[in-house]
Parts: structure tokens; C-alpha cells; sequence
């Protein structure tokens, strides 16, 4: 598992992000099994606690879920799972927003260059 951590965040929140990353581009299926905590927390070089802390969190958002002593798994929530893909989507747009805002550029131009990349990206 390879997550860039930077300093900016709580290190359990970009864990959090890294998995609803992973969620949203099919990387992690519905009910896969992922690592225990001890072994995200081996994998990252990050604190167990920390790794703790992460999967405590997901299990409340529903995006993770632990039977007994089995290894936690990937939802199979199929409303869960679109809601993880829409806020990223919705995270990038409201961070492009705060920064092309001052610029104060029309929406028609943002738009069109938007179009423009996204193609172009994509051929």
C-alpha cells in the first residue's frame, strides 16, 4: 500500500481519504479484506493508534466493517459506496473553486477550459 502522507493533515484523515480513493476507483472491490491494523500501521510506518484511529472512523461511516475476529472488510453498501465516489468529487470541485475564484475568471471560460483538459487528458 503506497500513501503519500503529508504534514498539512491528521495522518488517520489522509489514511481515511487514501481508502475512500481506493473505494471509489474500484481499486478495493466490495467486501475485500484489507490489512489489520497493525499491518496498515507496519505498511505506512505509522503509529497503531493512528491506524486505529482511522479504521474506528471508517466503521462509523459505514465504509469499513469487522464480523468477530475476521480481518475488517470493504463495505458492499451500495448507497455508501456512491456517497464515497461523490464526495471526492465534491472535495476536488470545492478546492478548484477556492482557488480559481480570485482569479476571477467567467464561468463560461473556466468551463470550457476545464472541457478542454479533461479531453485532452484523456486521448
Amino acid at each position: 500500500m503506497n500513501v503519500n502522507l503529508n504534514k498539512r493533515e491528521p495522518v488517520y484523515v489522509q489514511v481515511i481519504r487514501h481508502f475512500k480513493e481506493q473505494i471509489a476507483t474500484r481499486s478495493l472491490e466490495p467486501g475485500q479484506e484489507i490489512p489489520s491494523r497493525r499491518e496498515l500501521a507496519n505498511q505506512l510506518k505509522i503509529n497503531p493508534n493512528t491506524a486505529q484511529r482511522a479504521y474506528k472512523e471508517m466503521e462509523e461511516q459505514g465504509l469499513i466493517y469487522t464480523e468477530g475476529n475476521s480481518p475488517s472488510k470493504i463495505t458492499k453498501d451500495k448507497k455508501i459506496l456512491g456517497k464515497v465516489r461523490e464526495e471526492l468529487i465534491e472535495q476536488a470541485i470545492d478546492s478548484f473553486i477556492a482557488a480559481i475564484r480570485p482569479i476571477d475568471v467567467p464561468l463560461d471560460e473556466v468551463v470550457g477550459l476545464i472541457q478542454e483538459k479533461y479531453r485532452g487528458d484523456k486521448e
